[in-house]
C-alpha cells in the first residue's frame, strides 16, 4: 500500500509557486519576453507558407489578414518579398498551368478561373495561359476520355456521349471539341457513333 506522504521539504511549496532552491516566487517570465514584433511575426508567416510551395500574393496576402497583421505590415513586406523576387504572381500563374494542365487535363477556361480565385490578374493570367499547345489541351481531352471510357462499356452510346461531354464541361473544355473529341474516341474504341445531340 503506498502512503501519502507530503513532499519534501527541498521541493518548496509547489501550490504556492515558491522555488525549491531559493524560496523565492518564480519570475514572471511573461514581464520579461517582449512584445512580438508584428514585422517579425508576418515575415515568418511568409516565409512558412512559401517553403515547398510558390504562392500568389493575393494568397499570401489572405493569409496574414487571417493572422491579423495590421495591413500596413503586411503591404510593406509583400512588396519587399516581391522586390527580391519571392513573390513573383507571373511565375506562379505559369507554374500553375504547366503543372495542373497536363496533370490534371484542365483546359484554358478551367485553369483561368483557378488562377483569378487565386488572386492573379487577368494580363498576367492571359500571358500563361497562351503558352499552351491548342494540340496539347486536344490530346488532354482525348486521354481523359479514353480513361473515362473504360468504365463506361456497360451504357448506351447516348449515355457514354452525355457523360464524357460532362467531364471534359467541367474541365473546361468547349462543346465544339468535347463533342468531336468523343466522337472520335467512341469511333476509334469501336462504337457506334453517337448522335450528334443528346
Amino acid at each position: 500500500m503506498v502512503e501519502d506522504r507530503p513532499p519534501p521539504e527541498w521541493l518548496g511549496d509547489v501550490s504556492a509557486g515558491v522555488d525549491a532552491w531559493t524560496r523565492r516566487p518564480p519570475e514572471d517570465t511573461a514581464a520579461q519576453v517582449p512584445e512580438a514584433d508584428a514585422e517579425a511575426v508576418a515575415r515568418k508567416i511568409l516565409l512558412d507558407q512559401l517553403t515547398g510551395q510558390a504562392r500568389s500574393r493575393k494568397e499570401l496576402a489572405d493569409r496574414l489578414a487571417k493572422k491579423n497583421v495590421p495591413g500596413e505590415v503586411a503591404a510593406r513586406l509583400l512588396d519587399r518579398f516581391e522586390e527580391v523576387g519571392l513573390v513573383d504572381d507571373a511565375a506562379f500563374a505559369r507554374s500553375w498551368v504547366s503543372s495542373r494542365q497536363p496533370g490534371k487535363g484542365l483546359a484554358t477556361r478551367a485553369l483561368a478561373q483557378e488562377l483569378r480565385r487565386k488572386g492573379i490578374d487577368d494580363e498576367v493570367a492571359r500571358e500563361a495561359l497562351d503558352e499552351i499547345d491548342p494540340a496539347d489541351e486536344e490530346e488532354a481531352a482525348r486521354a481523359l476520355v479514353r480513361r473515362k471510357l473504360r468504365s463506361l462499356g456497360r451504357v448506351d452510346d447516348a449515355t457514354a456521349t452525355r457523360r464524357l461531354v460532362g467531364m471534359l464541361a467541367r474541365k473546361g473544355y468547349g462543346s465544339g471539341l468535347s463533342f468531336a473529341v468523343v466522337r472520335e474516341e467512341l469511333a476509334a474504341a469501336g462504337r457506334a457513333e453517337p448522335p450528334e445531340t443528346f
